[in-house]
């Protein structure tokens, strides 16, 4: 559905994208994750034809990007782009009509579209007496109203509460199981692991990392994952070293990659004589195999 070959973009001697490559498949939710800087955004507005690359292309359901693809992007950017005094359908109807849609087109798809997102009985009411997650809502409704084959959305539930994040995470899975592909963009890291079937980790403008979730794990050679709270932090990192595990901190977790699983009993026991306070175990996660990933990168 979206090619995304070679592509460099470059403002002054500084490089945001450097050859970067992506392919997403169709009818898939592929996670886009990376720092603040790493080229995502820049990203985005190539594809949606608002920024010239340097040099590279982009495909959307294998035609370059023009006039002639705008129809099949639709994009919900972190703001929302809503008129607050307007209501979902007054907002609806004014995108509708800038992708051209007539005024029988605009009723049939502004009624179905906020049917989709849960809103048709919202309709008539202005955007700003409505909950955050709401108009969380209609900005992706506005993506959808002309009926697109690619979806970009682009951290669409940040600063939005568990509950909320979960209505719109299960709106999500639904217009995947329309068919619909979709492209998200998210610092959320159990938000892509829960959402995306594979994931790509982008740093200083390239994919250092892709693949499923399961793919990805192969990074890190772990079964399991504990984390240690001792006084005795030093005598424990020795111990494990002796032992061949792997420790590693995130944050002030002290942690530890066992290569395979083991009783608890067996756990204690490859510290014993060292005074432990409580023992977590953990699978291996999206959260250690990015940081992984990109703490690896920085020391090439």
């Amino acid at each position: 559905m979206l090619k995304i070959k070679n592509l460099t973009k470059s403002y002054g001697k500084r490089k945001i994208l450097q050859d970067l490559n992506l392919h997403i498949q169709a009818g898939e939710i592929y996670g886009l994750l990376g720092p603040n800087g790493a080229g995502k955004t820049t990203t985005i507005n190539i594809i949606c034809n608002l920024l010239q690359a340097d040099s590279g292309s982009i495909e959307i359901n294998e035609l370059p990007i023009s006039e002639a693809t705008k129809s099949w992007l639709g994009v919900a950017p972190q703001e929302n782009l809503l008129y607050k005094n307007l209501s979902c359908q007054e907002n609806l109807n004014f995108y509708a009509k800038i992708y051209g849609l007539t005024s029988k087109e605009r009723r049939q798809k502004i009624e179905a579209t906020l049917a989709a997102v849960n809103l048709l009985d919202r309709a008539k009411t202005p955007v700003e007496n409505l909950s955050g997650g709401m108009k969380r809502r209609v900005n992706i409704a506005v993506a959808l109203v002309h009926q697109p084959k690619l979806l970009i959305l682009d951290e669409p539930t940040t600063g939005l509460d568990i509950e909320t994040r979960y209505e719109i995470w299960e709106l999500i899975q639904n217009l995947k199981k329309q068919g619909m592909t979709i492209l998200l963009t998210t610092h959320l890291l159990d938000e892509a692991e829960r959402l995306c079937q594979r994931i790509g980790i982008l740093k200083e403008g390239k994919i250092i990392s892709e693949g499923s979730l399961e793919e990805l794990r192969k990074l890190i050679p772990a079964q399991e994952i504990v984390v240690i709270e001792t006084e005795k932090e030093e005598e424990a990192i020795a111990r494990a070293n002796q032992l061949g595990f792997t420790h590693r901190r995130y944050g002030s977790d002290l942690t530890f990659w066992l290569p395979k699983h083991l009783e608890l009993k067996e756990i204690i026991a490859c510290f014993d004589g060292i005074s432990l306070d409580s023992i977590t175990r953990k699978s291996v996660e999206l959260e250690h195999i990015y940081i992984e990933v990109t703490q690896s990168h920085n020391k090439i």
